[in-house]
């Protein structure tokens, strides 16, 4: 396999630019390996330093020859934003694919009257300010970069909710209200390019469903662990799946999903006749040592 990678990097083959943000961790990481995978040049970035210089290290160690670069960014400082895009600029050339997956799920999963305030504020400023500058940020780049007649050629993701997703997510409201107002962000800049006529820029949103990872774990119950058990998918998982349709989009938008919404009903109605019982955790709400799929 490192062969291989390493004839497809020097051949150039399919290779691509690719941005991910929060790329240290989660589906984040997972996506960023898939890229490398398929021989593509990529840059992530975080907001922990320590994470980030880890991620880098696991992602170099397992596939050596692979073109990754690393920048710490908080995506909800403008400052910070602008620096990623000029970081990605000088590493890539050409910024084929930007895929906007940091975001944060707040503190705790409470009500909204229990939350703290500063908790309320990041949250929101990460997934709904963050996602618009970054969206920005990317356009700005993308713009500078050579058209392609036929359609367009360089393409922005961002990870909304669909109604369905806000009223069935565990999370609390400020996540879910962002979440749900990125989907609308989406749907707007798509708007305002072709108002512009920009043909050459595609923005999608990008469903993942809920993927097991410490940003959905976080001050989770009994009843939501339960809950994962039967819908939740590990990041390699769903990487797997959205990374070849990011790599393959052709058109100006549309939604790139990890499961449609009715095999997701499917699974929670078949989880009442023990679907995915114990799958992820014990009914005592522990992690399993070892997964079991089913």
């Amino acid at each position: 396999m490192r062969t291989l990678l390493r004839q497809r990097i020097v051949a150039g083959h399919g290779s691509l630019g690719v941005v991910v943000t929060g790329g240290a961790s989660g589906l984040g990481r997972a996506m960023a390996r898939g890229f490398l995978l398929a021989g593509d040049r990529v840059v992530i970035c975080g907001r922990d330093r320590t994470r980030l210089d880890s991620a880098m290290r696991q992602l170099r160690a397992e596939l050596p020859g692979a073109e990754l670069y690393g920048i710490s960014c908080d995506v909800s400082i403008p400052e910070d934003v602008d620096s990623l895009a000029a970081f990605a600029v000088s590493k890539l050339g050409i910024i084929d694919r930007w895929i906007n997956n940091a975001g944060s799920a707040g503190r705790f999963k409470r009500s909204l009257w229990e939350l703290d305030l500063v908790d309320i504020d990041e949250t929101c400023r990460t997934n709904l300010s963050g996602t618009m500058m970054l969206c920005s940020a990317a356009i700005g780049v993308m713009r500078r970069q050579p058209g392609n007649p036929s359609g367009p050629a360089y393409h922005i993701f961002n990870m909304g909710f669909s109604l369905s997703g806000a009223l069935s997510s565990p999370t609390a409201a400020p996540h879910r209200v962002s979440k749900r107002a990125v989907a609308l962000t989406t749907s707007f800049v798509r708007k305002e390019l072709k108002a512009a006529r920009i043909d050459s820029i595609g923005v999608h949103e990008l469903s993942p469903g809920l993927v097991l990872t410490g940003l959905l774990l976080k001050d989770t119950s009994l009843r939501d662990r339960r809950f994962f058990n039967a819908v939740a998918e590990m990041p390699d998982t769903v990487a797997s799946v959205l990374v070849p349709q990011i790599r393959s989009a052709r058109s100006a938008g549309g939604n790139i999903r990890f499961r449609a919404s009715f095999m997701m009903l499917a699974r929670l109605f078949a989880s009442l006749f023990g679907f995915g019982r114990d799958r992820f955790f014990d009914p005592e709400g522990r992690r399993q040592s070892r997964r079991k799929d089913t």
